[in-house]
């Protein structure tokens, strides 16, 4: 059965849709963009700053279903320049250094509120 999460330890959906939901077996979240909790989107900041922000958005979300970023199987990385990749892995791979997750990276052509990048992830809660 679905079950939508919300956590006030990461931003507030900005449309019509949950910060994450689960079955009981996988948890997804929405994609989330360099925003901190208090609304502020951190689009002047680096493409690495940003992808922090992303992270440390998923892994609030994931915490507050008692998960950790450990439990990711799978992650797709929305860029708005497929040139900020290098700048962008070497920031993700600071979150993810032993056994990381699969996953996608495309270049978007335009993230949502003009960011540099939007990151989605599928954990396994088991």
């Amino acid at each position: 059965m679905k079950r939508t999460i919300s956590t006030d330890d990461a931003p507030a959906a900005v449309g019509a849709y949950s910060q994450a939901t689960t079955n009981g077996d996988i948890l997804i979240t929405a994609g989330q963009l360099p925003l901190t909790t208090d609304g502020e989107l951190l689009d002047e900041e680096s493409v690495g700053r940003q992808t922090e922000q992303c992270l440390d958005n998923v892994a609030a979300i994931l915490e507050s279903e008692g998960l950790s970023l450990n439990d990711v199987l799978k992650t797709t990385v929305f860029l708005d320049d497929i040139d900020d990749f290098d700048a962008f892995n070497e920031a993700y791979s600071e979150y993810f250094d032993e056994d990381p997750p699969a996953r996608s990276a495309v270049e978007a052509g335009a993230v949502p509120k003009g960011a540099a990048v939007e990151i989605e992830a599928i954990a396994t809660t088991e």
